[in-house]
């Protein structure tokens, strides 16, 4: 083979491997404007992800770490994220490209659907374990984080069993420690321990409960299953989502009985109800907890603690006044993992250039393929409308929103859209929409002498009130960008613009509210109210995140 040879096929197997990579992660290299919690002098500010990653468990394999949050009934579910340092993340796929059972996810399930999950790693392979508290416990399988994942398997079916995590035993047992949910189960605050088959895919008896919390740690929950110094350990969570503490339960035997201690409250800090998340180490020796922090509208975002041992009990945070219970950081110095690595996070923007979604849009059940159209070759998004359900009283109950959590504190949102609604029917509608128990849009609706831009906001939408909607203007341009601008106190404004520089505000500020179980989300609809042979559709350029614009 000449040297000219060479070089090209060499030249073409490094060509090969980077689109590869670039097919496999096209968000590697994304940097938030909004949030970035790596200071870049060696430290790190609170929280790590600054977004709605609850129940956040994680593991360490080699050098790399894998973390896993709730998805309840957004699909895809199961986010997988990826790092090198326990400070930069990014968002590598999702285990659940649909969820089962799919004709009942086939509709909007608020609050429903996937639990806190955790993730393991045994035999060169990926579990994660997850609960629906309406069917019961599952697990799912993969060679590979970024997937395939194999469908999920039901081990152990049942009303309100949630929160499960494995442990396989060094006598070759496979344990999982789990709790209950009282709006299913009619009990809670316990935690209970089921034996599994060797393969880890079939509960092999009813449980035995090994922890009551009822008399002082009420809502106990989300245990994490370890072993250490020939204790075994639960780390679980008590005291209810945004007031409560973190325990660690240990134990020679593995049902007990188990001793009980707080190892991190809030403290001295603002951090309120800082528990449920991941003990992780690094091959340098060092301990770290990953948890979340409950932000009302924000969600439940997450945060990064520094860990020790002390008297084969974890301390978590930092022990001001030594008492063994830990108090949240909010700076710190970072993970000692042999290197640093280049700062990276989770995806916001989408040029929409692709022939897949960007991976942090997540619809509001499993999906139909006419729902949207990736329109590579022109490089926008395609949303076809979809008739809203018959039986629904406003958006809460439409399944065809494709949506992303917030990403910080404060940001702005800003779409570029061109609406062709189909000439035969009335009140087809597409726009920027900011979702939650209360929500609020602005779109392009048409009408029969053209298209009209509108204002919609809905308060206690979950209760089944009407949407209001306000008549603003008149649209005559091909095309329109739509914005909102979020501050502080997930307080948001929308405007609008024909020429994309100057924007006018377009209904009244509108305060983003809590979903079921999650923080307020935002993004894009197509809609109609009308059975026709064909739909209309909107096609959105691109959607940018960045800060807060001054309109």
């Amino acid at each position: 083979m000449n040297f000219n040879i060479k070089c090209l096929v060499f030249t073409v197997s490094i060509l090969s491997a980077t689109l590869n990579i670039n097919a496999q992660s096209p968000d590697a290299t994304y940097v938030s404007k909004v949030w970035v919690s790596d200071q870049g002098n060696g430290t790190y500010q609170n929280p790590v992800l600054d977004a709605d990653y609850s129940d956040p468990d994680a593991i360490r394999v080699g050098d790399d770490y894998y973390m896993v949050a709730s998805s309840f009934d957004a699909v895809p579910g199961l986010p997988i994220l990826h790092s090198k340092d326990l400070v930069n993340w990014r968002l590598i796929g999702h285990a659940l490209k649909r969820q089962p059972p799919f004709e009942h996810f086939s509709k909007t399930q608020h609050g429903n659907g996937v639990w806190a999950p955790a993730i393991r790693f045994h035999n060169n392979e990926f579990y994660i374990y997850y609960p629906d508290p309406d069917f019961g416990i599952y697990v799912t399988k993969a060679k590979q984080p970024e997937g395939p994942w194999s469908e999920p398997e039901l081990i152990a079916a049942g009303k309100g069993l949630i929160d499960p995590c494995p442990l396989w035993d060094d006598n070759g047992k496979v344990y999982l420690v789990y709790a209950y949910a009282g709006s299913r189960a009619g009990i809670k605050s316990v935690l209970a321990i089921k034996q599994l088959n060797s393969e880890g895919t079939k509960a092999l008896d009813a449980g035995v409960l090994v922890y009551d919390g009822h008399e002082i740690d009420p809502t106990v929950e989300g245990p994490k299953f370890h072993k250490r110094n020939g204790y075994y350990y639960i780390f679980a969570p008590a005291g209810g989502v945004a007031t409560g503490w973190q325990l660690a339960l240990r134990a020679k035997n593995i049902y007990g009985p188990y001793e009980r201690k707080i190892v991190m409250d809030q403290g001295k800090t603002n951090i309120n109800g800082p528990h449920q998340g991941a003990w992780v180490d690094t091959k340098t020796g060092e301990d770290w907890f990953l948890h979340f922090q409950d932000k009302e509208a924000y969600g439940r975002v997450v945060h990064l603690q520094p860990m020790k041992w002390v008297n084969d009990w974890p301390v978590i945070g930092v022990d001001k006044d030594n008492d063994g219970i830990g108090e949240p950081v909010m700076i710190h110095k970072k993970p000692n993992v042999g290197k640093v690595y280049p700062i990276q996070t989770p995806p916001e923007s989408d040029e929409f250039n692709r022939t897949t979604l960007g991976l942090q849009w997540q619809w509001q059940a499993n999906p139909k393929a006419t729902w949207s159209f990736m329109n590579a070759s022109k490089g926008s998004l395609r949303l076809y409308s979809a008739q809203i359900p018959e039986n629904a009283k406003n958006y809460w109950e439409v399944p065809n929103l494709l949506l992303q959590k917030f990403p910080a504190e404060e940001f702005s949102a800003t779409v570029k859209l061109s609406f062709s609604p189909n000439s035969n029917i009335e009140n087809e509608k597409a726009g920027l929409i900011i979702m939650g128990q209360n929500y609020a849009g602005l779109g392009i609706k048409s009408k029969k002498d053209g298209n009209y831009l509108v204002f919609g906001q809905c308060q206690a939408a979950h209760k089944g009130n009407a949407e209001v909607e306000t008549t603003l203007t008149k649209v005559n341009a091909s095309s329109i960008y739509l914005r909102v601008s979020v501050s502080k106190g997930a307080k948001c404004q929308f405007s609008y613009s024909e020429d994309g520089h100057k924007f006018t505000v377009a209904g009244v500020e509108f305060q983003a509210a809590v979903g079921q179980w999650i923080g307020a989300k935002m993004g894009l609809f197509c809609t109609r109210d009308v059975k026709i042979n064909d739909s209309g559709y909107a096609d959105f350029d691109w959607f940018r995140v960045e800060p807060v614009k001054k309109d």
